[in-house]
């Protein structure tokens, strides 16, 4: 196993080793568990990462029961360089141009912010848990700078970290219980949905099917209808706020009244050419 050098300690965590345990020292009063951070130190055979992970845990453990300043400075110290690159790495994969300093920022704020979510049951906990922080930091980010509601999340980018539940029968009994009142809710959503899309046009059922279920794009799904893509647009707004409609009215005591849209004439045969291009 890798020793820990202190020159090579200091460029990984920020901060010297040969200071940590003045700094570890200046705590003794405010939180208790310096002697087991001091035994950490002491330990030689631990790599630059253990350490910063085992560290960063019980300092943040401490802060999430003291809130001292002291302790999130130190932590900040620690950890400020390698979830820069975290942050810096994250912004890359998605072609942002943020500032990662100010992302960074946002990161320790949060990590400030929630202590109370923490849970220090693995050695590196704070390394996971501030890899979420980052994750959900840089995303949130990214939609305030309207990059869109919806960003596609790498496989590789999902926290490692299981939940945390007590399990207990009443526990269990309840969740259960959720999750069939879920099943049903939503069972019974997809009925009206079902019910109320039969309602439409044929014109409007066929557009919808085109765009939401066959994922087809505007353009071409415009050209399978053999109309504008203008009317499309129009046609799938007007379909969706009919079905929205009528299931509200359905909930609030009401008679649907979902009515079809009206199929356009067909075009007469007798037609100037120049005319019905013009309709077209």
């Amino acid at each position: 196993m890798q020793s820990t050098d202190p020159s090579n300690a200091s460029a990984q965590t920020g901060v010297s080793l040969e200071r940590l345990p003045e700094r570890i020292n200046s705590l003794k009063g405010e939180v208790a568990q310096t002697e087991h951070m001091l035994a950490l130190i002491a330990d030689r055979t631990r790599t630059h990462e253990s350490l910063r992970d085992a560290l960063s845990t019980r300092l943040m453990e401490s802060f999430r029961l003291a809130q001292t300043k002291q302790c999130f400075g130190l932590l900040y110290e620690l950890n400020s360089q390698h979830l820069y690159a975290q942050v810096a790495g994250r912004l890359r994969r998605y072609s942002s141009k943020a500032d990662p300093h100010d992302v960074l920022q946002e990161v320790f704020f949060n990590v400030y912010r929630y202590p109370h979510r923490f849970n220090s049951e693995r050695e590196d906990a704070f390394r996971v848990w501030s890899a979420m922080i980052v994750r959900n930091t840089v995303l949130k980010h990214l939609r305030s700078q309207g990059r869109g509601g919806r960003v596609e999340i790498p496989f590789e980018d999902l926290s490692d970290q299981p939940e945390a539940r007590s399990q207990n029968p009443l526990n269990g009994a309840i969740e259960k219980e959720s999750n069939a009142e879920c099943s049903r809710v939503y069972a019974n959503y997809l009925q009206l949905y079902l019910r109320f899309y039969s309602m439409l046009s044929e014109r409007e059922r066929r557009a919808l099917h085109l765009v939401e279920v066959e994922d087809y794009s505007y353009r071409v799904a415009a050209q399978d209808l053999d109309i504008k893509l203008e009317n499309l647009k129009m046609v799938i707004f007007r379909a969706r706020r009919k079905i929205h409609r009528a299931m509200r009215r359905v909930f609030d005591g009401l008679p649907p009244d979902c009515r079809p849209a009206r199929d356009p004439k067909p075009r007469a045969a007798t037609s100037k050419p120049a005319t019905e291009e013009g309709e077209r």
